[in-house]
């Protein structure tokens, strides 16, 4: 068990609050966010939120482990930011990984993962770290996903795959057995991909076709 500081006021960071309340060893005692962003009224889900800048003095490392389960924007790169940011403080991340996610033994999962209900895992695949999969995927055998993706929905990776680091898997999106994701591709929703795909490419359609473009441009 620890007592973990979320990062974020918004969706991800109250579901963590939520599914690490009732579905984890842990407990939530604190949310932080950058100045910037901090409210005159320094509360959320009822618990105290302090500057990330300073987050140290009042919940210092070595008592207190971090979860930062943040959004694909910027395809993933903030996310990658605050993370990094977090291990400079020197704090330890935890990762959440639902109950009801199906996961075999000898399976390798990294730090500040979000892994929620109904992924299926199989054996001798790997995640690393910052890996969001969101409900229901299918991450079939001697897979890796590398850091900092995101998988949305209903996505199904066919065995023996290689997601690279900083993609974005779209809801209901299929992987053909044996490819290379590039880093940074984005794979659109419901997208069929039957070849390997070229770093930050975007990648839409049934089979899935690079189109114009940059995923290195996106926004959200």
């Amino acid at each position: 068990m620890a007592n973990v500081v979320v990062f974020g006021m918004q969706d991800f960071a109250s579901l963590a609050h939520f599914y690490l309340k009732h579905d984890s060893p842990h407990k939530v005692v604190a949310f932080s966010v950058t100045k910037e962003y901090l409210p005159g009224n320094a509360f959320f889900e009822g618990l105290p939120v302090v500057p990330f800048e300073d987050v140290e003095r009042s919940f210092g490392p070595g008592e207190h482990d971090f979860f930062a389960p943040m959004s694909y924007r910027k395809m993933n790169r903030d996310r990658a930011a605050v993370y990094e940011s977090v291990k400079e403080k020197g704090y330890k991340l935890i990762s959440y990984v639902s109950a009801k996610a199906t996961i075999y033994p000898g399976t390798e999962i990294g730090d500040n993962c979000f892994i929620l209900e109904n992924n299926n895992i199989q054996p001798f695949s790997s995640i690393g770290n910052n890996v969001v999969l969101w409900s229901g995927n299918q991450i079939s055998h001697h897979c890796v996903v590398k850091d900092h993706v995101f998988v949305a929905s209903q996505v199904a990776i066919s065995g023996h795959c290689v997601i690279n680091q900083f993609s974005f898997l779209g809801l209901n999106s299929s992987i053909r057995e044996g490819l290379r994701i590039g880093e940074g591709s984005l794979i659109a929703m419901s997208a069929a991909v039957i070849e390997n795909t070229d770093p930050w490419g975007i990648y839409m359609g049934v089979p899935a076709r690079k189109t114009e473009g940059s995923s290195n441009d996106f926004e959200v």
